[in-house]
């Protein structure tokens, strides 16, 4: 298993398939993109599905998210999701995704063994939208949200952050949009994980600032720490229930003491958060010949070094050297 020296154990792996994205949204990178990644330093399908059996196989990992920069870039997305549903214990699958590439794969990717879907969505408004993500393609992530409900990708997690003098006024309203169509709601507070390092803790909209926007309309009450388990998402049932609001709050309210996941890099490196400013190499090590076991020594020893938490409640945090596009969400 991967254990820390805090006691706990990483079950969730995230691994990042690509560093490009179709977006360009001001929280995560510059209008004019990223240097991105050269196509001979990322993990290939067959090492990505390597890594991915030893973790399930022999560390004990349950669930597997893809994200990336934009998964659905990958190339062998679905290839890669039905080798990974065929690995016994069959781990659970889903993906976070920016939902533009949806409507022509959901269904493809149900049936190779995807079981559910993170949509990021900001707004309902689409001039916001196009000043957020620098592109104006809202109807397509409304039509991707739609296809991976009809398909089955469910529950349709639709992750949202709200930036001040944009979208901050539009809690109630999202909320109410997602219990209409079925989708559970998940802010999540800006975190500093923009490439130009724009990110500034005053101003910033906490998990305090949305609950009391929300409640403005809405009955919240708490599930509570029981129901949340190792969950980074604190929810609360809408108006007794059955729709569920949640809040990430990642800055305000950390939840490190509970986290158990590892993150692979699109180029082979083992994170043990997020906001890591240490990587462990795991592709040189696939690419010398190193057997299963060898890669299961080295992912070990990376996570038991785990830090206690992410630092992000320091108000002197500095932020991460690698952009989240290369990192994976």
């Amino acid at each position: 298993m991967l254990i820390d020296t805090y006691g706990r154990a990483a079950t969730d792996l995230r691994v990042s398939l690509t560093d490009r994205c179709n977006l360009r949204c001001s929280y995560c990178m510059p209008e004019e993109g990223l240097q991105w990644l050269s196509k001979s330093t990322l993990l290939t399908d067959d090492e990505i599905v390597r890594l991915v059996r030893v973790a399930v196989t022999t560390l004990g990992i349950t669930e597997v998210r893809f994200t990336g920069g934009e998964p659905l870039l990958r190339p062998g997305l679905v290839g890669i999701v039905e080798r990974c549903a065929a690995l016994r214990p069959r781990p659970r699958l889903s993906l976070t995704t920016n939902g533009i590439g949806l409507k022509r794969t959901a269904t493809a990717l149900r049936a190779a063994g995807l079981d559910r879907v993170n949509v990021s969505l900001d707004t309902l408004r689409p001039d916001v939208f196009r000043t957020l993500t620098r592109r104006d393609r809202h109807h397509d992530v409304i039509d991707g949200l739609r296809a991976a409900r009809d398909a089955g990708l469910t529950p349709v997690k639709v992750n949202t952050v709200l930036m001040p003098g944009l979208n901050e006024d539009e809690a109630p309203e999202l909320l109410a949009w997602a219990v209409e169509h079925a989708y559970e709601l998940r802010f999540i507070e800006q975190m500093p994980l923009d490439a130009q390092h724009g990110w500034k803790r005053d101003g910033m909209i906490t998990a305090d600032d949305i609950l009391e926007s929300l409640r403005t309309r809405f009955d919240l009450a708490p599930e509570g720490d029981r129901a949340r388990g190792s969950a980074p998402a604190e929810r609360w049932l809408v108006d007794g229930g059955p729709h569920r609001v949640g809040v990430i709050a990642s800055v305000t309210r950390p939840f490190c003491s509970a986290c158990d996941r590892t993150r692979l890099t699109a180029d082979g490196q083992v994170r043990t958060c997020l906001f890591a400013r240490e990587e462990t190499d795991l592709r040189g090590a696939l690419r010398s010949g190193a057997p299963d076991e060898e890669i299961a020594r080295i992912w070990k020893e990376a996570m038991w070094g785990k830090k206690a938490g992410s630092g992000l409640d320091d108000p002197e945090f500095l932020q991460p050297q690698r952009p989240m596009s290369a990192i994976g969400g």
